[in-house]
């Protein structure tokens, strides 16, 4: 009976967050190698099907930063970096096309496995993600920024009660040409775009640490001023540093919230988005 009524104050704790997000977008972003953990991918989209079906809308931007680099691997072909950017040339646009394609597919079929309604949707296509050329300190190739995000189809899928699953490419607007573009960037603009409630970006870490060895130094709120001054004195460092100024940039361009989230937590999406304290670090204006 306790177990029971223990049950039930959970649902009551939810029910005032299921009523302020009902028919709002969440944006989500998942990739890197927790993408290719079969238990903490199940948990994840578990907690999407759930949002759907609380009346929420969620969009997952997923990347495959692993995957592209284990067949490139294989292929003999070398990864190369620079500013954490992978350098693209026509051979390898070719194979991360393929691995997020891969990708794509399979987590919209184990999310219909899990009884929701998924759409697979090519950033590059339908000139959802318009970009141009990246400009960076060396030539990067057919690595692009993002100008301009067509939120049409999109939220055609999101009226029909769709989950939308998009993969990161997106289309020249001036040439034509296919790019490889960042999934956090793209996450960011497209929760301006969508004007989503909250952007949510799940890693592999309990969240923002104001000392990367010690657990217990976790942050749990910061505001954009905060998060910029952790930056700037090196307390963010290396891959947190795109996933920080993705918050920043959109909650500059409108969003409400924006959360890092560690997705090795059972259901962490779930006790973010649904419960008074939450697990993650939230940074907002």
């Amino acid at each position: 009976m306790e177990e029971a009524i223990r049950k039930a104050d959970v649902l009551i704790e939810a029910l005032p967050y299921i009523k302020k997000f009902h028919k709002k977008i969440i944006i989500i972003k998942y990739g890197g190698s927790i993408l290719g953990d079969d238990k903490i991918r199940k948990s994840v989209l578990e907690d999407i099907v759930f949002l759907s079906f609380m009346g929420l809308r969620p969009v997952l931007v997923h990347g495959g930063g692993p995957n592209i680099s284990d067949r490139m691997r294989q292929s003999g072909k070398k990864s190369e970096f620079v500013d954490g950017m992978r350098v693209t040339d026509e051979e390898t646009l070719v194979v991360v096309e393929e691995e997020l394609q891969e990708l794509n597919d399979m987590i919209v079929k184990e999310i219909s496995e899990l009884g929701g309604s998924a759409i697979g949707l090519n950033g590059k296509d339908k000139k959802i993600i318009q970009a141009e050329k990246k400009k960076a300190k060396i030539d990067l190739g057919l690595v692009g920024h993002i100008v301009e995000i067509n939120t049409e189809p999109i939220l055609d899928e999101l009226k029909g009660e769709n989950i939308v699953v998009m993969l990161p490419m997106g289309r020249g607007a001036a040439d034509k040409k296919t790019y490889n573009v960042n999934a956090d960037e793209a996450a960011a603009l497209l929760s301006s775009s969508l004007k989503a409630e909250k952007l949510v970006l799940l890693t592999n870490v309990k969240g923002i640490l104001r000392r990367a060895e010690d657990p217990h130094s976790f942050i749990s709120t910061l505001t954009i001023k905060e998060a910029q001054g952790l930056i700037d004195s090196k307390i963010i460092q290396q891959g947190m540093i795109p996933k920080v100024l993705a918050c920043i940039n959109a909650l500059e361009k409108g969003v409400k919230k924006t959360h890092i989230i560690d997705a090795r937590t059972p259901h962490a999406l779930l006790l973010e988005i649904f419960t008074d304290q939450g697990i993650g670090t939230e940074i907002s204006k």
